[in-house]
């Protein structure tokens, strides 16, 4: 379901180049699934870390899907990484805001763009 309400925001919203990483997005999120404390276990929720990476790692080699749309995909949660990261881990801060200054302008701002509709399709609201 939360695939398919990114796609509807994607859509709403015009960004129509951004509708193949709507759906292909969170490819990897059942090969990454796992509990990781006991909140999780409490509310029968998982965990995806890393779901960016395998996702990407699944479709990289798909000739039909474009660069940028593998970008975007392996990319959708950096923005997200870097804020949490900046927090609690000053490695991990460094190697994501190294990815980030690789990026251009036009990328970035559609990461950005992407992550609302993400958040859209979980039902939060960004700032």
């Amino acid at each position: 379901m939360h695939t398919l309400r990114v796609v509807y925001h994607i859509l709403k919203k015009g960004h129509y180049k951004l509708l193949a990483a709507a759906v292909l997005h969170d490819i990897g999120k059942p090969f990454t699934a796992f509990i990781k404390d006991d909140e999780d276990r409490e509310f029968n929720e998982y965990s995806f870390t890393d779901h960016e990476e395998r996702s990407y790692q699944i479709i990289k080699n798909w000739p039909f899907v474009s660069k940028y749309t593998k970008n975007m995909v392996r990319y959708h949660y950096l923005i997200r990484d870097i804020e949490k990261s900046k927090k609690e881990d000053l490695k991990r801060y460094a190697q994501k805001v190294a990815i980030w200054d690789t990026l251009d302008d036009e990328t970035k701002e559609d990461l950005a763009e992407f992550l609302i509709c993400d958040d859209l399709g979980k039902g939060k609201k960004r700032r």
